[in-house]
Formats: C-alpha cells, sequence, structure tokens
C-alpha cells in the first residue's frame, strides 16, 4: 500500500470537499432566509378566522370577522384558530422540510443542524 494508507499514494482532494460543504453552507443560509421571508394564510371556519404565519413560525397577523364572535361559544372560536394557527404551522413546516431538502437532497441532517 502506498504510503499514507490511501490507494494511489494520494489523500482525497480535502479542497474540493471544503468547497463543496462551503457552497452547501451559503445555500443553506440562503433557503433559511427565504423560508423565513415565505408567508402562510389559511382561513377557518369558511373564513371566519384568518391567521398568517411566517415561514419561521411566527404568527403575522390574525383576522376574527365579527360574526365569528358569539360570547355564548367561545369555544368554537377558539378551536378555530387553534385550526387556522395548526394548519397554517403545518403547512410552513412542509415547506421548510421541502426546500430544506433540495440543498441537503432529503438528508437528515444530525443535530438539526439547519
Amino acid at each position: 500500500m502506498a504510503r499514507g494508507g490511501f490507494p494511489g499514494g494520494g489523500m482525497p482532494n480535502m479542497n474540493n470537499m471544503m468547497k463543496q460543504v462551503q457552497k452547501m453552507q451559503r445555500d443553506m443560509e440562503r433557503i433559511q432566509e427565504e423560508i423565513g421571508n415565505a408567508r402562510f394564510e389559511v382561513s377557518s371556519g369558511g373564513g371566519a378566522v384568518t391567521v398568517t404565519v411566517s415561514g419561521n413560525k411566527e404568527i403575522l397577523g390574525l383576522n376574527i370577522k365579527p360574526e365569528a364572535v358569539d360570547v355564548d361559544d367561545m369555544e368554537m372560536l377558539q378551536d378555530m384558530i387553534m385550526a387556522a394557527v395548526n394548519e397554517a404551522i403545518r403547512k410552513a413546516d412542509e415547506y421548510s422540510a421541502s426546500e430544506m431538502g433540495k440543498v441537503t437532497g432529503g438528508a437528515k441532517l444530525p443535530g438539526g443542524l439547519f
């Protein structure tokens, strides 16, 4: 075996590997910014409640039509809000996973690196 223990006597091309890692890191940063700028709007109760969340899952807007407010049935309003928020977060998660998968080739990175 050649000196150094690698076939052909050479080291793997670390420069190329580093360039690939740096490109992936730049791509991941770009995608994370795009995800953060994404907006997801979801309605529930036939449009009585509308929620807008960012790709970072922050609530950016909440609109409740006056006719959705019934003081005798606040539970219904609460359910509509939760349904809209949960669906918006689910959409943000799906979008994030899809966009990150484009960079990582679908590989799950350990420890939630990105």
